[in-house]
């Protein structure tokens, strides 16, 4: 076991690191890469290892879906689906509301939760103005069901991104273990919210009918542009189910469909490359240095050896303890570096479960009876905890910006409210869920 002398100073800098990330007292982007580029200057990771340690699967796969978004937006087609999706409830509160928690998780399931927050919450604002109904819950739980509805695909939500990277789970993999927890949660909360706060959301007859006047065809600014985009993302998508029987990572087939699009829409490229959100890929490289130099010193190998002590060496109890500590942590941390962090951890106690197994740990028996519930157990806890607080994932802070600039006020206890009591229930539904899935019915 390493000595706690080698990776000390690498984990001093990085919980520095981490502070200001949690607090956001300095941007996080600026602090990822100084803290990245302290561990090489002061030798706990050397520049080629700490290099080696960014995920270029992950940062090929943010590029090439911002790209792709970026270009379906210009269209005008989220703003169509949102006035269709709003007419087909004929402006009847309730229904829309509940209609719109759908359509935001099942885009967020196949771009990602911070695009859709971004592209749905604008138009979501205009239609409860029209409507003349609260717009701060519609807001706050549309970011809720973002990030219940990412966890359900590889590329919905960033930490799944990481997971999928880091372990060679595949796209399908994600849609077929994770895709029904995160339906049966959507279901529930989307019951509880509407009896809960259906009677907040009344429309008057004359809302309604200024809503059933509009014309959702002239949101579609570039129908052109639409009709090439549209194919090229459904090129990706099925990339992305056929990317393991092909053995294609999800990041160049996102990558290329990105460029494709660029090229069959007659994009500029140096404008499209420039509308990138680029802190986001540089906060991702900085720390994929930073957690490299911690898993370089030995760090994430001693943690392993205690959480097998204090669960006992129990799979099942492990499994859980990963759940509900992640989602716990995810609430009030960035789930990204949590997850990032937590991996190695994984990596280094599946090989003592498979050895009390009697298992190979490269064998397929034991990543599917081992290694998966522990993965699946840390995807659904960092995607669903970060509906704990509105510091929990990226998609609340940028509902809540979003908020703030068409004057609105969201604040902490107003998102904590909804937040935190759904964080609850979804992971005591996915506890059971894990349970039952993973240990009950195995042999």
């Amino acid at each position: 076991m390493p000595e706690p002398t080698t990776f000390i100073p690498s984990l001093i800098i990085f919980l520095i690191a981490y502070f200001f990330i949690a607090t956001e007292k300095v941007d996080k982007t600026i602090t990822a890469i100084l803290g990245a580029a302290l561990l090489i200057c002061t030798h706990q990771i050397h520049y080629h290892a700490a290099a080696e340690r960014i995920d270029l699967n992950v940062i090929f796969l943010l590029i090439g879906m911002m790209m792709c978004v970026n270009i379906l937006a210009s269209t005008g087609l989220f703003e169509w689906i949102a006035i269709v999706t709003a007419q087909v409830t004929k402006g009847d509160g309730p229904r829309l509301l509940i209609l719109m928690l759908l359509v935001t998780a099942v885009l967020s399931a196949f771009l990602d939760n911070v695009t859709t927050i971004i592209l749905i919450a604008p138009i979501t604002i205009l239609i409860t103005q029209l409507l003349e109904i609260p717009t701060t819950p519609f807001l706050i739980l549309e970011a809720i069901f973002s990030n219940i509805g990412g966890t359900g695909t590889l590329v919905g939500d960033p930490p799944n991104i990481i997971i999928g990277s880091k372990t060679h789970l595949t796209f399908n993999d994600f849609f077929i273990n994770l895709g029904p927890i995160a339906l049966i949660i959507l279901l529930v909360l989307g019951l509880i919210v509407k009896f809960r706060l259906g009677n907040q959301f009344k429309v008057s007859e004359a809302a309604k009918s200024n809503l059933m006047q509009a014309e959702p065809q002239l949101a579609i600014i570039h129908p052109k542009r639409l009709k090439l985009a549209l194919p090229c993302m459904g090129l990706v998508l099925l990339g992305f189910f056929l990317s393991h029987t092909i053995g294609v990572d999800t990041g160049i087939i996102a990558l290329a469909g990105g460029f494709l699009m660029c090229l069959i829409c007659k994009q500029d490229i140096h404008h499209a490359l420039a509308k990138l959100e680029w802190s986001t890929i540089m906060f991702f490289i900085g720390l994929f240095m930073m957690v490299g130099a911690l898993e370089e010193n030995g760090l994430f190998e001693v943690l392993g050896n205690h959480v097998i002590d204090l669960t006992k060496g129990n799979l099942l109890i492990t499994a859980l303890a990963v759940l509900w500590f992640s989602a716990l942590a995810s609430a009030f941390l960035d789930n990204i570096p949590l997850v990032i962090s937590f991996i190695p951890i994984l990596n280094s106690i599946i090989p003592g479960f498979c050895e009390t197994a009697g298992l190979d740990p490269n064998s397929a028996e034991a990543l599917q009876t081992i290694a998966e519930p522990l993965y699946w157990s840390l995807a659904l806890g960092a995607c669903l905890g970060g509906n704990g607080t509105l510091i929990g994932a990226s998609a609340n802070v940028v509902v809540t910006q979003i908020a703030r600039k068409n004057k609105y006020k969201l604040s902490f206890g107003d998102f904590f409210k909804l937040g935190f009591p759904t964080l609850l229930i979804s992971v005591a539904i996915s506890s059971l869920y894990i349970y039952l899935r993973y240990f009950r019915f195995v042999g």
